[in-house]
C-alpha cells in the first residue's frame, strides 16, 4: 500500500469468501501429532507355543494385540454351537504395575462365525503369572474349528486406577436417580 493511501473500506465479496474457503480446504489446519504411549511387556513363550509368531497388532492404528491359539498341531479344537472352551495361547506375560490386559473378541470371528470371548473383556491383572488363556463360546449355528496359529482374541493394554471405597450415609442426588437397564430410552 502506498505511504499516504487509505486502507480499503470495501467488504469482501463472494469471490473473496470463495477463495478463502477454497484455501482452507487445500490447506486445512494441522492437528498436533498424537503421542501414543508404549508399554513394555515381558513375555515367556511356553513349549506348546513353539513355532508360533508372537502376538502383534495388525496395523499401526490397531488398539489390540492379536492372541493366537496354541492348540495341538495334530488337530483343531472343535467348538460346537452353544458350547465354550478354554483356548491356550502358550504365553505368560508380566504387565507393569498400573496396567491391566483386557482380552476382547475379534469382530470378524463374531460376525462370520458367532464365536466370541465369553467373559468379555477378560481381565489379566498385573500380578498374574499363569498362561494367558481365552474362554471362547460359539453362539453360531455351526461347529467352529480352532486351528493352531489362528487369531482368536485381542489383548488391549489399559491403564487402571485403584478405587478407594468410602462409606457415607447418603449419596448425592442426580436427575437419573435409580433409573437403569434402558431407563434413558432408545438410542
Amino acid at each position: 500500500m502506498a505511504r499516504n493511501a487509505k486502507p480499503s473500506t470495501r467488504k469482501p465479496g463472494r469471490a473473496t469468501a470463495a477463495l478463502d474457503a477454497s484455501a482452507a480446504l487445500l490447506d486445512p489446519p494441522r492437528a498436533e501429532p498424537v503421542r501414543i504411549e508404549t508399554v513394555r511387556i515381558e513375555i515367556v513363550r511356553l513349549p506348546h507355543a513353539s513355532g508360533l509368531p508372537l502376538p502383534k497388532t495388525q496395523t499401526s492404528g490397531s488398539a489390540g494385540i492379536d492372541l493366537i491359539a496354541a492348540v495341538d498341531p495334530y488337530g483343531p479344537i472343535h467348538l460346537a454351537p452353544g458350547k465354550r472352551v478354554l483356548v491356550p495361547t502358550g504365553l505368560v506375560i508380566a504387565l507393569p504395575p498400573g496396567y491391566e490386559g483386557q482380552v476382547r473378541p475379534r469382530s470378524g470371528l463374531a460376525l462370520k462365525h458367532g464365536v466370541t470371548v465369553l467373559n468379555s473383556p477378560g481381565t489379566i491383572d498385573t500380578d498374574y503369572r499363569g498362561e494367558v488363556k481365552v474362554i471362547l463360546i460359539n453362539h453360531g449355528d455351526a461347529p467352529f474349528a480352532i486351528e493352531r496359529g489362528e487369531r482368536i482374541a485381542q489383548l488391549v493394554v489399559a491403564a487402571v486406577a485403584h478405587a478407594e471405597l468410602v462409606e457415607v450415609a447418603e449419596i448425592t442426588a442426580t436427575d437419573r436417580a435409580t433409573g437403569g437397564f434402558g431407563s434413558t430410552g432408545k438410542s
